[in-house]
């Protein structure tokens, strides 16, 4: 049963009369069943922290869901940050630091009444607090954190006067490691962290940018293979940002001019959030860059990562090969790791003995043995593998061959009975055979060993909401026959990217893999054996029926999946689509 408005800001938010009838309201409004309230009830109950903060930080409810909510509720209007003015009302009564820590912001004069959207329209001080500065009466309408971050750092972003941790722009020594902490320790800066890292998982980014550029702080996104600014927040607040984030991930907070390394573990929007933490410095300042690890996101399924019927069966085949080396190799954030984890999972079965050496492990496999490689005390690749090698394995994965004893050792394991699977950083599977021969490896051990080599990347993917036909279809389909004659099969399903508000206007929605899969056959083998070299290899891979990535990315550009662009963005190819 629902309640008014008035008797619901009476409410005590922590108290169990708001639980049981918000609760009732979001199942009388079907945006939520009976099922998710019970959760959210016993969460709140265990934790004693309010029921709309659990089922945010649950999962159950998006940040924009809840907002909705609460504003159905409360019976109060919704803002966004297309309603913020375009310059802040009251500013003088009501200063930058009033409206960041208090998260409520100023719209408008709707006559005598003072307009302003709140984030926690359920937190009376704020409400109170307007009362002193304006003698009218107040409205009230609710927004999203991420709407406000947006329209405040737009509002606010010149305003330098008691900024969230400045301390009245303080200096801050490289000694005051106390100071350093306190900053860090104050909650707007708290709620900026959580609010940057919040953002980035509900966006998918697989990477967060706190960058320092003279004046400004910049905080970017990496989603779906490409940078996207979030926001950027004054200078005065970098060094309790950045100590903040050190903090989390038990690093010094007081070494800026080494970079570190970190991880931390969160709880964020009802997963477990991990992040690998790299700081370096730079001539403007420390940067860090966080790796988001989100195991919700990875589905580790061929078909859901975007590998063709045929590849699978092919990647299925090598697989089951008693012995060799299988390599996947391509550029950073090409998906090499999700591959490899892939295949672990089809192969982990209780008749092997499956071991993994990695740096850092990034997903958790039951029934697989994982090894953390630590350098720092000596434990590095070579010698976790010859560890390994006494333990008896049936199949081992090395998270990256980096230098000649691990990829020495990985032969050696395959010569000796074992199926090893490692990653490579090279361009294409070809030049994969003269990368290991540059390493210091002999053609023989290579014609023996090697298996099959996969190369792969990732492109975007075509929201499904938006895509609508290519308005360039003729020359497009044009282009294809004439590059990639082998995949312009049947009728084309060319599409572009339009945009909408489900893919943030960028008309792309996740990512798919766009592989060359080349398994090494008699006319290969014996090809590396006689010390071909890398285009010879590869036109025999071609004649062998190998696709190339231009063609496995034209084939998922002929069936509607993504664009030519994308696909000659991340091959390196070039060609005129008009």
């Amino acid at each position: 049963m629902n309640v008014s408005s008035s008797i619901a800001f009476t409410m005590d938010p922590a108290g169990p009369a708001f639980r049981d009838a918000f609760g009732a309201f979001l199942v009388g409004h079907a945006l939520l069943d009976p099922a998710a309230i019970e959760r959210a009830t016993r969460a709140a109950s265990m934790s004693r922290e309010r029921f709309d903060h659990v089922l945010l930080k649950l999962g159950i409810l998006s940040d924009a869901d809840l907002t909705n909510a609460l504003a159905g509720f409360l019976d109060l209007p919704v803002a966004t940050a297309h309603d913020a003015p375009q310059d802040p009302v009251r500013a003088e009564a009501l200063p930058a630091s009033f409206v960041l820590g208090n998260r409520v912001l100023p719209l408008r004069f709707d006559g005598e009444a003072l307009v302003v959207a709140v984030v926690d329209p359920l937190d009376s001080l704020p409400r109170q607090s307007l009362r002193f500065v304006h003698d009218g009466p107040i409205a009230l309408a609710v927004i999203s954190e991420r709407d406000f971050s947006v329209a405040a750092q737009r509002l606010y972003a010149g305003s330098a006067a008691e900024r969230p941790g400045s301390r009245a722009n303080e200096d801050l020594s490289e000694g005051d490691l106390q100071r350093l902490k306190d900053l860090a320790s104050e909650a707007p800066i708290i709620k900026l962290v959580e609010r940057i890292l919040g953002e980035a998982v509900e966006m998918g980014a697989s990477d967060i940018y706190v960058e320092p550029h003279g004046d400004r702080v910049t905080i970017r996104y990496r989603v779906d293979g490409l940078l996207r600014l979030a926001q950027e927040a004054p200078a005065d607040v970098r060094a309790a940002l950045l100590s903040r984030i050190k903090i989390l991930a038990n690093l010094n907070i007081a070494e800026r001019r080494m970079p570190q390394d970190g991880r931390l573990k969160l709880f964020i929007r009802g997963h477990d959030i991990d992040f690998r933490i790299a700081t370096i410095p730079t001539l403007e300042g420390e940067s860090i860059t966080l790796r988001v690890l989100d195991r919700s996101r990875v589905n580790l399924d061929f078909e859901s990562l975007g590998f063709t019927p045929s590849q699978i069966k092919a990647i299925t085949e090598l697989s089951t090969c008693a012995n060799g080396v299988i390599l996947v190799t391509g550029p950073t954030g090409s998906g090499k790791t999700t591959t490899l984890y892939t295949m672990l999972k089809a192969l982990n079965r209780v008749q092997s003995k499956i071991f993994t050496v990695e740096d850092p492990i990034e997903y958790q496999l039951k029934g697989i043995s994982q090894v953390q490689v630590q350098e720092v005390i000596g434990l590095d690749f070579p010698m976790v593998l010859r560890s390994i090698l006494r333990h008896h394995p049936d199949m081992i994965m090395i998270g990256e061959i980096r230098d000649q004893d691990t990829a020495r050792i990985a032969v050696q394991a395959a010569l000796t009975g074992h199926l090893v699977l490692s990653t490579l950083h090279t361009n294409s599977a070809a030049e994969t055979i003269t990368r290991l021969v540059d390493m210091g490896l002999e053609h023989f051990l290579l014609g023996s060993t090697v298996r099959a080599v996969i190369a792969q990347r990732l492109v975007r993917r075509l929201c499904d909401r938006c895509a609508g036909p290519n308005p360039n279809a003729a020359a497009l389909e044009g282009f294809i026959r004439d590059r990639a004659p082998r995949v312009a099969v049947g009728a084309a399903r060319l599409r572009t990217a339009t945009g909408c508000p489900a893919c943030a206007g960028v008309g792309f929605q996740g990512q798919v893999c766009v592989a060359e899969i080349m398994p090494v056959g008699e006319a290969l083998r014996d090809a590396i054996m006689a010390r071909r070299s890398g285009p010879d290899l590869d036109r025999i891979a071609r004649q062998e029926g190998v696709f190339s990535l231009l063609e496995d990315g034209a084939s998922k550009v002929w069936d509607g999946t993504t664009t030519m662009e994308e696909v000659l963005r991340v091959t390196g190819e070039y060609g005129d689509l008009t």
